[in-house]
């Protein structure tokens, strides 16, 4: 039922607007996955969040812009150290100006080491003057 990620979304924006550092997102972007593995779920769980996200802040929903340039193996097994070895430089931005001094509000669903988060905040912030700002649902 990915439309509850989208309602999630929404009631978690509430909260993160009681907080001052998040008045100041431009951009809500989700974590990408590979197109193949979306067309095998056949859906993005993050992007569902992002969007519940983005329409409850009236914020621009960026779910082009960030993507996976490689297809890896799922995380769910893997130690601390794989998981940052399997998602080394493969996010890339497609339009970095889009990001180009604009504070960009990263979602995932999960954060387990905080790998993948870490290799998407470096492609964005390669770009001149881009601020990131992380939200997760929930911590493994």
């Amino acid at each position: 039922m990915k439309e509850l990620g989208e309602e999630i979304g929404k009631h978690f924006a509430i909260d993160l607007l009681k907080s001052p550092e998040f008045n100041s997102i431009d951009i809500v972007c989700p974590v990408p996955l590979h197109p193949s593995k979306e067309k095998k779920r056949g859906y993005n769980q993050s992007w569902w969040i992002a969007s519940g996200i983005a329409k409850q802040m009236n914020k621009e929903l960026s779910g082009n812009n960030l993507f996976r340039n490689t297809a890896t193996e799922t995380q769910t097994r893997k130690s601390r150290f794989a998981r940052w070895q399997n998602v080394e430089g493969i996010f890339e931005l497609s339009d970095p100006g889009a990001f180009s001094g604009k504070h960009i509000l990263l979602i995932d669903d999960v954060v387990t080491t905080g790998a993948t988060l870490e290799a998407c905040a470096t492609a964005i912030l390669s770009v001149t003057n881009a601020k990131i700002s992380i939200a997760t649902l929930a911590t493994a």
